[in-house]
C-alpha cells in the first residue's frame, strides 16, 4: 500500500475514532495530495511525489511553529507541532549524519570541488544522487565544513 492509500486509510480510521486533531492533519495531507493530482488529472500519486509533498508540508509546519512562537502564540505552535508529528509518520527516515557525510565526500571527489566556491556543484550532486533520502540543511552544513578544510 502506497503513502497516498495509507493516508486515506488512516483518515478513515481517525474519523471513526473521532480524533479531531488527527482528522484535521490527515485532511490537510489529503488535500495537498488532491491538489497535486489535479495538476495533471492523475488518479494516484507515486510514493516519490507523496514524499516531496510531505516534506513541503513539514517545512511549512516548522516555519509556522517559529512564527507562532515569535508572535507569542504557544497554543497555535503546539497545534502545529501536533500536525508536524502526524505528517512525519508518513515520511521515510532521512540518512544519518555519518551517511550524509560519506555522500558529501563522494560528491566532492566526483565533482572535483576544491573550495567553498564549489558548494553549489557539491550540493547539486548530493541532492540529485540521493533525492528524498538526504536532509538538505545537514548536507549543506557538512559540505561547507568539508570544503573549508
Amino acid at each position: 500500500m502506497g503513502i497516498e492509500q495509507t493516508v486515506t486509510a488512516r483518515l478513515s480510521e481517525a474519523m471513526k475514532a473521532r480524533d479531531s486533531e488527527r482528522v484535521t492533519a490527515l485532511r490537510a495531507i489529503r488535500a495537498a495530495f488532491l491538489v497535486e493530482m489535479k495538476k495533471d488529472n492523475a488518479q494516484t500519486l507515486s510514493d516519490e511525489v507523496c514524499t516531496e509533498i510531505l516534506r513541503r508540508l513539514c517545512k511549512q509546519r516548522r516555519e509556522s511553529i517559529e512564527a507562532f512562537e515569535a508572535a507569542g502564540r504557544p497554543e497555535r505552535a503546539a497545534a502545529e507541532r501536533a500536525e508536524l508529528a502526524i505528517v512525519d509518520e508518513f515520511l521515510p527516515a532521512l540518512a544519518d549524519e555519518a551517511t550524509t557525510r560519506a555522500w558529501v565526500r563522494e560528491a566532492i571527489a566526483a565533482s572535483g570541488a576544491g573550495g567553498p566556491g564549489d558548494l553549489g556543484r557539491v550540493m547539486g550532486a548530493v541532492m540529485k544522487a540521493h533525492k528524498g533520502a538526504v536532509d538538505g540543511p545537514l548536507a549543506r552544513r557538512l559540505a561547507e565544513q568539508l570544503l573549508a578544510n
